[in-house]
């Protein structure tokens, strides 16, 4: 099995799960920059939050690599792209904290409203101060949520409650969902000159680092109190010190920095700055929830198999209709590699049926991965797939239709002279290859299959049987077809065992059989 190397703390669920599924997990925290690099050597798994780096030497360093997991949602101490060049998968639990961290923001922008901390310091530092802490209602104010992503939905919802008027930022959502919850989609300028308060929630991109920055504060009014859980960077600190320094705004309240961990910022001079040390995440139930999952994520990545949380995967999704396709998508990609002596220019994949009615991009990786697992000595991956399909020159052609002839659903893969279809039947999806070459069957796929062409006349399938009794192989499976012209037939054979070069030999040999292709797959191509 695998070893998992963990960085940072995560829940204790997470960890006992990855050793109950057999790997060997190493919990090793505040490891050095030499430390980690000799670490991830040997690691096929590395579990971090926000405090481990890896960059592209750390990446290289882990010739073994096969996911790298985030313990959260940011990515920004992750270099995806060199990720991306590896083959190495990356993961996050973008779910697990997000309630967390709408409350957090909430819960700054009720201290930063009502002056909470700064009261609370004095009256125990023996001062009694209740003129100096005055502080502003949330009701009828106008709150600016920039980002209207997951946790700024949460947000919007809570602060409904407090009879707050919503404006938000994001050129990413519709009128109509803007609508539904009661927030008033504006440019960002037009959402700065009329907010009382602002709150982001946004990822941190070369396109979104400095959003607020003294240039957008100058459209603020004087009353604004900013309000940062998303990420540091992405609200210029210096602009929002010297905007209040100069009166131009009413205050902060920030919970993610620049640089962290830090105990310096010009923010921590000004009283009228509520500062948390990136406490957005930090609950038990967030952590327990971001420990597990990510396991979760982790464990599905070392299997081979789809990770609804990969970040640098070609697709995004697998419903519930699809997802029990990718094994059999997989296998049908291996199985095509074996038939085909070599690589087609053109890779036609049809999804047909019920399924073609729905997102298949992640079947489509599936069967490429598949069919270059069959063939490659290099580790295939859901993330370097399509990348390897066109440094072998492979071009992939996705067809879908909702039409299907004989089955429900079907999946279907053609290049040069030969073809594969299979689908899914009975109560338990149970695989079944349906077309080989244009030619109609129906038996389990499975690693060691004999492709036969011959004419259909009486005792060809008995001469082949005995060859393969003489030879000490035993059948697992077997299914003739004929051809749609009628012209010829094909057998398709499934064995226990791998069939010897000298065996197949024999059976070109026999009289009545016009090809034989031979497939032996290892079966850990094969989900």
């Amino acid at each position: 099995m695998a070893r998992v190397l963990i960085t940072e703390k995560i829940a204790d669920a997470g960890v006992q799960r990855l050793r109950n599924a057999g790997h060997t997990v190493d919990v090793k925290l505040n490891l050095g920059e030499e430390q980690l690099l000799a670490e991830v050597s040997t690691a096929d798994a590395v579990i971090i939050r926000s405090a481990t780096g890896i960059t592209k030497e750390v990446i290289e360093k882990g010739e073994n690599l096969v996911v790298i997991g985030r313990a959260g949602i940011g990515l920004d101490n992750v270099d995806v792209d060199a990720a991306t060049e590896r083959g190495v998968m990356v993961v996050n639990a973008p779910k697990s904290n997000v309630l967390s961290a709408a409350e957090h923001t909430i819960a700054l922008m009720l201290a930063q409203a009502r002056n909470i901390p700064q009261a609370n310091m004095a009256l125990k530092s023996g001062r009694w101060e209740r003129d100096a802490w005055t502080g502003v209602e949330l009701a009828d104010k106008t709150l600016g949520i920039i980002g209207l992503g997951r946790i700024g939905k949460l947000v919007a919802q809570r602060a409904l409650s407090f009879g707050m008027n919503l404006v938000a930022y994001d050129p990413f959502v519709a009128l109509d969902r803007a609508r539904q919850l009661s927030v008033e989609l504006l440019p960002l300028r037009d959402l700065m000159e009329i907010s009382d308060f602002i709150t982001v929630h946004v990822a941190k991109t070369p396109e979104t680092e400095n959003l607020i920055d003294a240039e957008i504060l100058a459209y603020a009014k004087s009353n604004l109190r900013v309000i940062n859980v998303a990420r540091g960077g992405i609200v210029s600190e210096g602009a929002i010190a010297e905007a209040i320094r100069k009166g131009k705004i009413a205050g902060a309240a920030i919970d993610v920095f620049e640089n962290e961990p830090t105990t310096e910022s010009p923010l921590f001079d000004l009283e009228q700055v509520v500062v948390t040390p990136h406490l957005g995440a930090s609950t038990t139930e967030a952590q327990d929830k971001a420990g597990e999952s990510i396991a979760e994520q982790v464990e599905l990545a070392l299997l081979g198999k789809f990770v609804p949380h990969a970040v640098n995967v070609a697709a995004n999704e697998a419903t519930e209709t699809v997802r029990p396709f990718l094994p059999l998508a997989e296998q049908l990609g291996a199985l095509f590699a074996g038939l085909a002596s070599t690589l087609p220019d053109v890779l036609e994949i049809e999804f047909a049926g019920e399924i073609g009615g729905y997102d298949n991009k992640i079947t489509e990786l599936s069967v490429i991965k598949g069919l270059f697992a069959a063939i490659s000595d290099q580790p295939i991956s859901y993330v370097n797939a399509l990348d390897i399909a066109k440094e072998h020159g492979v071009q992939i052609r996705s067809v879908t239709t909702t039409s299907a002839a004989d089955y429900i659903n079907t999946i279907t893969i053609r290049g040069e002279e030969h073809a594969i279809a299979g689908t899914l039947v009975g109560l338990r999806s149970e695989a079944r290859i349906v077309m080989v070459d244009d030619h109609t069957v129906d038996l389990p796929p499975s690693t060691h299959m004999i492709v036969l062409r011959n004419d259909d006349r009486p005792g060809v399938i008995g001469k082949v049987g005995t060859i393969l009794g003489v030879a000490e192989i035993n059948i697992a499976d077997m299914n003739v077809g004929r051809s749609k012209d009628g012209l010829g037939a094909l057998m398709v054979i499934s064995t226990h065992d791998s069939v010897p070069s000298d065996v197949a030999e024999l059976l070109m040999d026999t009289d009545g059989v016009t090809k034989c292709s031979i497939i032996n797959l290892d079966t850990s191509h094969l989900n």
